[in-house]
């Protein structure tokens, strides 16, 4: 990664076992797309008030030559479980990004005009 991982953690007591569970994610996406340029990683517990125990909301902000992959997972109830599914969404939408860029993609053909700038019919 070209810039630092940026990690957030809020509402969660900070432990440096899952600092470093999310530095480890966050390396793993490299394996995908090598170009990341940034990635913040955000864990939250936004809703104190659930009775069926904590909720975390996970958000991945990954920025890439061009654009911004933006991952933003709720509602698991274990913080380990959220940041894997969040990764995993992460993980998926790099591959598709690379695979754009290198035009793996199929892409819509436009649509052919005839010489008088009507659409053709067929």
């Amino acid at each position: 990664m070209q810039l630092p991982l940026q990690i957030t953690i809020r509402d969660i007591e900070h432990s440096e076992a899952l600092e470093t569970h999310i530095r480890d994610k966050a390396k793993k996406l490299e394996e995908f797309f090598d170009h990341i340029m940034s990635c913040r990683v955000v864990v939250e517990v936004p809703h104190k008030h659930h009775h069926q125990g904590k909720q975390f909301n996970v958000r991945i902000d990954i920025g890439v030559p061009g654009s911004e992959i933006v991952v933003n997972h709720d509602h698991a109830e274990d913080v380990y479980v959220a940041l894997r599914d969040a990764f995993d969404a992460a993980k998926r939408q790099l591959e598709d990004y690379a695979r754009k860029l290198h035009g793996n993609i199929k892409a819509h053909k436009p649509k052919r005009t005839n010489e008088s700038g009507d659409m053709d019919a067929g």
